[in-house]
């Protein structure tokens, strides 16, 4: 007998790790997703940026004006707004500030959609809670602008690691993914001039790198009333604005856009199916059933099914078409079309078994 035998050594369990996960592209195609939903068509999508700038620039100017069209729905120069509650968290500022300020921008005219706080815990001390909270007292949210990074940083330290400001960008960025809205942080940028933009960001890239874009606002002197704003994004064409500020307005107008805003082919049967729905408000049924009543929808069932999980975002942003896929009944595989109702977050993930 072996000395080893039956001794704690050898009686212990071995423990398995738990194996990755993966999906196939086949299983990936037979998903739905929710819809990602621009908040400004064009230029800010759902998902986590910064949105950086020296100090003093106008950087809490443009958050007001921002929240405000947001809030209320109205376009921001010539691109389209979803209008949605907005929670601004001015945490350098006190509410008499931002009262005047309001009242030098907009009039006395109020918004009831636009929140503000000027107090909030930290990252690491429940501000998620504090998020979620709000969220389900204001569910209509778009949008939350934080005002500043640095104030919602752990307490304590100055000198910030690669992994420390990605893991602070990747706690926002999973709220924001969670609850299907945007969330804005202010930053500033270090004086070290660089020849990308993006690089004058402070901090390390890890700021950069765990977030879904960036906004630079950046003057040539101080006192030019112009300035740039240069646009970078996972969901939008990378831009650049001519901006000016409105002295006495306290406001941002748009003076030239570098290059036009590229909007995405629709594919031909996204429009068939826009047209089946403009006579109906909502349609159950299969694939099969849907080509037998749009018959030049012109490919098979379960193409038909692929293409419809991969076009979730166009039909509910173009149309206004909610697509809730992969209802399962004993013998039948159907999906829904609902016309002008907008999903809540979350809604449409599902999967085929098969």
């Amino acid at each position: 007998m072996s000395e080893y035998q039956n001794s704690p050594l050898e009686q212990q369990p071995v423990v398995r790790k738990p194996s990755l996960h993966t999906v196939s592209m086949t299983e990936l195609y037979d998903m739905a997703f929710p819809p990602r939903s621009p908040v400004i068509e064009g230029l800010l999508y759902s998902g986590t940026y910064l949105f950086a700038g020296s100090p003093k620039i106008g950087k809490s100017f443009f958050m007001a004006q921002l929240g405000y069209h947001v809030a209320t729905g109205t376009p921001l120069w010539d691109y389209p707004v979803r209008q949605g509650s907005v929670l601004y968290l001015a945490l350098e500022d006190d509410y008499g500030r931002l009262q005047g300020r309001l009242n030098q921008m907009f009039g006395v005219e109020a918004v009831d959609g636009l929140h503000f706080a000027t107090k909030a815990r930290t990252l690491a001390d429940g501000l998620n809670g504090q998020l979620e909270e709000f969220l389900q007292r204001h569910p209509d949210t778009r949008l939350i602008i934080v005002d500043t990074l640095q104030k919602v940083r752990e307490a304590g330290s100055e000198n910030y690691s690669y992994s420390m400001d990605y893991q602070n960008i990747t706690a926002l960025k999973q709220f924001s993914d969670r609850n299907n809205v945007a969330i804005l942080v202010v930053h500033h940028t270090r004086k070290m001039e660089a020849s990308d933009s993006f690089d004058m960001i402070s901090g390390t890239n890890g700021l950069l790198g765990a977030a879904d874009g960036a906004f630079i606002l950046q003057k040539k002197k101080r006192t030019d009333p112009t300035a740039t704003m240069q646009i970078v994004g996972r969901d939008q064409q990378d831009q650049e604005l001519t901006l000016a500020f409105h002295q006495e307005r306290c406001v941002w107008e748009l003076t030239r856009a570098e290059k036009p805003i590229i909007k995405k082919t629709v594919e031909p049967f996204i429009l068939k199916i826009a047209g089946f729905m403009s006579e109906r408000s909502e349609w159950t049924g299969t694939a099969s059933e849907l080509i037998d009543l749009v018959p030049d929808i012109g490919m098979k069932a379960n193409t038909l099914t692929r293409k419809l999980n991969v076009n979730v975002s166009s039909l509910f942003n173009d149309f206004g078409i909610v697509y809730i896929g992969n209802q399962r009944t004993s013998d039948r595989k159907t999906f829904t079309l609902l016309r002008k109702q907008e999903p809540e977050a979350g809604d449409g993930m599902t999967m085929n078994d098969d």
